[in-house]
């Protein structure tokens, strides 16, 4: 039997004698269900560990885009909850799925279904202005602000990194001059004038890097492409949240599972293509275990309700 190096690892990992099995799980075909359209960071990296699972146990992993539209995140974590709880079924959630979920009235995701298995990614949003505008950092903006409107442009007035611009400000004593969605947040967004700060991934505005000003980053430790720039946990320590992605199971899935699984997303998470895709794209990707993501996950609610109050003010 041929074993290649991962395979080799895993079982260094895992114990599995050297000439044995991979013990009985999987025992068939895996889906990994990413609750977005393809493409993205998260179904990119997925579809990674998909190829080395399926590499690694000789089992069928198969990677299964559900995007919810309106409905965001929220259907496709539905589908993997009702699925059995044999590892069969993986769901690749943003924070919103275990954070928010329980609390937005869908029966199936409340209490929460699900197990986490591990966090792999933190998207690299950030808070971006062009080069010429008349502040640097956001304490030069928040003085600005006080006589003076400033747009702000987001993905969504309920995802995560807009909430956090929108407390910061509340934390920093200014307000927006006014919030709009936008599909896209690019170089050229801010190159048409129509707002004056995107709240955006440094990914979408790599091109023009050398033209704007990344006035804070919502991320947990500083992009590697805007060192300079503070993150906001830095600039307001109780405002430390941002949106990641992570490996969940429905809840009941057996421990022995959960560990082989995040075996193998661990060795992705750790290899040379995966951190290219981290230098390419301005992605924090690194692995967080099952019981530091179940820790972050409970203090990312208490952040959330923090933000809520604040912004009910």
């Amino acid at each position: 039997m041929n074993r290649t190096p991962l395979t080799l690892a895993l079982a260094a990992a895992l114990a599995i004698p050297a000439g044995g099995a991979l013990a009985e799980y999987p025992e068939g075909p895996v889906t990994f269900v990413v609750p977005w359209p393809p493409g993205d960071l998260e179904d990119v990296l997925t579809r990674m560990i998909a190829e080395d699972f399926q590499a690694a146990y000789g089992q069928p992993a198969a990677v299964l885009n559900r995007p919810g539209g309106g409905g965001g995140p929220f259907p496709g974590a539905v589908e993997v909850a009702a699925a059995p709880a044999d590892g069969s079924t993986v769901g690749s959630f943003v924070i919103g799925v275990p954070v928010v979920g329980p609390t937005i009235g869908i029966p199936e995701l409340n209490p929460d279904p699900f197990a986490p298995v591990g966090i792999f990614l933190t998207y690299p949003f950030v808070m971006a202005t062009s080069a010429d505008a008349p502040y640097h950092t956001m304490q030069e903006l928040a003085a600005y602000a006080q006589d003076n409107d400033v747009l702000l442009g987001h993905f969504g007035a309920q995802l995560t990194p807009t909430q956090v611009s929108f407390a910061l400000a509340h934390e920093m004593g200014f307000a927006w001059g006014a919030d709009a969605a936008y599909d896209a947040l690019d170089c050229n967004t801010l190159a048409s004038g129509d707002v004056d700060v995107i709240n955006t991934t440094i990914q979408l505005i790599m091109p023009c890097l050398d033209q704007v000003t990344i006035l804070a980053a919502i991320t947990g430790d500083r992009l590697a492409l805007a060192p300079d720039a503070p993150t906001v946990a830095e600039l307001a320590p109780d405002l430390g949240i941002s949106l990641w992605n992570g490996l969940f199971v429905p809840r009941g899935t057996p421990q022995e599972v959960i560990d082989r699984i995040a075996a193998v997303a661990q060795q992705t998470i750790a290899s040379d293509r995966a951190q290219r895709f981290a230098a390419e794209t301005g992605a924090q990707i690194y692995w967080m275990n099952a019981a530091d993501s179940a820790a972050r996950i409970q203090a990312d609610i208490a952040t959330v309700g923090h933000i809520g109050a604040m912004l009910a003010e």
